[in-house]
């Protein structure tokens, strides 16, 4: 028996050419195309916000997961910090907890990583897992900084230990809404300014250099515009009232040092989140790689806080190697339509800067002061 010729179907076009046509066609001038610098992920999901054309490897499926990953996560946290009761964190615990806030940023890229793998074949898979690692990691190592100042604020307002978790936690959720608001509206502009990148370059650059000659240096509080704003047009009460952030007394409503230490967090928030976020559109403008890449980072904050709040002086030479990071990477966006430093190697810069900036610093202690 003779059988029918086989009738061969034309290849179908994976889902980020489709995509990428059908935004070239609708939006040319807001594509960031290859040609720019900037070659994007692949992309299964396009969407216009305020006519601008979003272009992002995060689909329904994958937005979804994060969302629950995260909320499940917060949720475990909460229930167990007020299980525990209000109580001084131990180090052995803020360990435990710094492992399994690593653990889980990890399983969720190998996820993504894996779901990948099936949808936009492996190299591109294998690209993205480097984006979202390398993302985590600049995050994470600028975190540090950020935990120095809050446990420099914490210290100055004599802030219990038992109510150090609470503002903690307030501030890794307001930091989560933060980043998210300030990541969408930079994608958008990086869809629709190419030149934007330049300007992100130029300022993380000088946020180096500006952080290599303070480092060591701590802020003055007392110089604090917020904090003497405070000062000069609230009623401040001296005393701590358990969680509450204000009191009435005589009639009249008191702040407590609780309300401006959480004020004074929020503004470091801003500040930090200005500093970190134009760091990761060095490595990807995907907002859905940028966004998770941040809030794991941010989700261990907490966790970090404790762990490093007895060796901040033990890593002493690590501000050197933060603003050396944001040199590097402030380089990298200023030249990215010369030479595209591949992700890889951007990874590796940053591993080996933290590795020796920490190695240094326990082979060369801190001088006594005075010395």
């Amino acid at each position: 028996m003779c059988s029918a010729p086989v009738q061969r179907q034309p290849a179908q076009p994976v889902a980020s050419e489709t995509f990428a046509a059908q935004a070239k066609v609708r939006h040319p001038e807001s594509t960031i195309s290859v040609s720019q610098g900037l070659s994007p992920p692949a992309v299964q999901a396009a969407f216009t916000f305020f006519g601008i054309l979003m272009q992002t490897i995060g689909n329904v499926w994958l937005w979804g997961g994060f969302a629950v990953v995260v909320i499940a996560a917060l949720l475990i946290d909460l229930v167990l910090m007020r299980h525990g009761g209000a109580h001084k964190v131990t180090f052995k615990e803020a360990t435990w907890w710094s492992i399994g806030w690593v653990l889980l940023a990890l399983a969720f890229n190998a996820g993504l990583w894996w779901y990948l793998q099936g949808s936009v074949g492996d190299a591109q898979a294998d690209q993205i897992g480097l984006q979202f690692l390398t993302g985590y990691l600049v995050e994470k190592s600028l975190a540090v900084d950020n935990i120095f100042v809050f446990l420099m604020v914490m210290t100055y307002f004599g802030v219990p230990e038992e109510q150090r978790q609470r503002v903690l936690i307030i501030g890794v959720l307001g930091a989560i809404v933060l980043r998210a608001i300030m990541i969408f509206a930079g994608s958008m502009l990086l869809a629709k300014f190419h030149w934007l990148l330049y300007v992100f370059g130029a300022f993380l650059l000088l946020t180096g250099i500006k952080m290599w000659f303070s480092a060591g240096k701590e802020p003055d509080l007392e110089a604090n515009p917020v904090l003497r704003w405070m000062r000069g047009h609230l009623r401040l009460s001296p005393q701590y009232h358990g969680n509450l952030l204000s009191v009435i007394k005589d009639g009249k409503r008191w702040f407590t040092p609780l309300f401006v230490v959480l004020i004074l967090i929020a503004v470091i928030d801003v500040i930090f989140a200005v500093d970190s976020i134009p760091a990761i559109f060095a490595i990807t403008t995907d907002p859905f790689i940028v966004l998770t890449s941040n809030v794991f980072a941010v989700l261990g904050l907490r966790a970090m806080f404790f762990l490093l709040a007895g060796m901040a002086d033990r890593f002493h030479l690590l501000p050197y190697g933060l603003a050396v990071i944001l040199v590097f990477i402030g380089t990298k966006m200023m030249i990215i339509d010369l030479y595209k430093i591949p992700v890889l190697v951007s990874l590796g810069v940053v591993v080996a800067i933290l590795v020796a900036t920490i190695v240094l610093s326990l082979l060369r202690p801190p001088k006594p002061a005075g010395h």
